[in-house]
């Protein structure tokens, strides 16, 4: 028996998909793709990506923005209290430094024989205080022009000295020198000694803060009150 099939038939089971069947085989099933759109800056998904990378990014810890300066200017009690008043200045810690003798103590420098001076190593934030205005104190803050000595304090560890953490620090007081040698600041030469920084050892606990642990004696009543006064820092 046989079976015949107008155009017409034929044209309307393909429309139902039926075509495939009639000759034996599967027709293809329809496709479920749907047609992606760029991802754009509104898109909720990109925008919570976009928060996440950025709360990544503060949550990661901060490069140090400190930067260390360390100056030898006589007496390590009244640098340290000079400076202690700058503002931008983080901490100061009394020390010696420019010796050749591994942790010395306050006994051993004082004989002069392991070259150290007595110095402070000041921390402060370059943006609040350049190191430009902290060597403008150091100069104001005792007599670069006395060898080996300042005030009625004598040897080689009361010596003016700046130990240089970088290049552009041992520029800077080379540049600063000269610029009061030209304006004739002081009468006599500078003799500060200018050498790289390698290493600093702090002083012993009884030297620390020492202007503020023992207001009103004899030392802080003549000497270190009277500097403050005269930079205007009391």
């Amino acid at each position: 028996m046989r079976f015949r099939f107008s155009s017409a038939f034929l044209c309307w089971v393909g429309v139902l998909g039926l075509a495939g069947n009639l000759y034996g085989q599967d027709a293809p099933a329809p496709s479920s793709k749907t047609e992606s759109k760029p991802a754009t800056a509104d898109d909720p998904e990109t925008k919570s990506k976009t928060d996440a990378s950025k709360t990544d990014a503060s949550n990661k810890p901060k490069k140090p923005t400190t930067e260390l300066a360390t100056f030898g200017g006589g007496c390590f009690w009244c640098t340290e209290a000079v400076f202690e008043r700058i503002p931008g200045v983080k901490s100061v810690t009394s020390g010696y430094s420019g010796g050749n003798v591994p942790n010395p103590t306050y006994e051993m420098v004082c004989t002069g024989e392991t070259g150290h001076a007595e110095v402070v190593q000041i921390e402060f934030d370059p943006e609040k205080v350049s190191f430009d205005k902290l060597l403008t104190v150091f100069w104001k803050a005792h007599d670069p022009t006395q060898l080996n000595m300042q005030g009625d304090d004598y040897g080689t560890q009361y010596r003016s000295i700046v130990l240089y953490h970088s290049d552009a620090q041992k520029k800077a007081v080379e540049k600063s020198a000269h610029e009061l040698k030209v304006k004739k600041v002081f009468r006599r030469s500078i003799v500060t000694q200018l050498v790289p920084f390698q290493a600093f050892y702090p002083a012993e606990f009884k030297h620390q803060d020492y202007y503020r642990k023992n207001w009103g004696n004899d030392y802080t009543t003549f000497y270190i009150e009277p500097k403050l006064r005269k930079l205007r820092l009391k």
